[in-house]
């Protein structure tokens, strides 16, 4: 890996935990209050998603592409992502009475390594370093 893609994701890295901090931010607060981990989770996703996109599209891809084509492919990514990862965490937590805190960072682990693979060969390809 060359020091510029070191660098891509060292970035990409620094702004999901941004993004994982919101995420366990806003699942702490909905947990306090007792939803269903399916809720927690699931608005906590969205709330890092959105930053997360954000703030990677501008500063680590440096992408001029199309906001809402990118926006889509994002979306499309989620669309698989989050029914499998909401599901399999429900069963986990639920069912099996694993740890909600514990489940959500594997959740969170395993999104952050397919979105980085995803975002790079996929939603940013063709574009990358396009940004002035």
């Amino acid at each position: 890996m060359n020091k510029k893609e070191l660098i891509r994701a060292g970035k990409f890295t620094l702004f999901s935990l941004s993004a994982g901090l919101i995420e366990i931010g806003a699942f702490s607060v909905l947990n306090h209050f007792k939803f269903q981990y399916w809720v927690c989770y699931l608005v906590a996703l969205v709330l890092s998603v959105l930053w997360n996109f954000t703030l990677n599209r501008e500063f680590t891809f440096r992408s001029s592409n199309n906001v809402p084509v990118a926006m889509m492919k994002v979306a499309l990514f989620y669309l698989v992502f989050t029914p499998v990862s909401t599901l399999i965490g429900d069963y986990l937590v639920e069912t099996l009475k694993w740890n909600e805190f514990l489940v959500t960072l594997i959740n969170m682990t395993a999104n952050f390594i397919l979105e980085f693979i995803y975002d790079k060969y996929v939603v940013f390809r063709g574009s990358i370093d396009t940004k002035n």
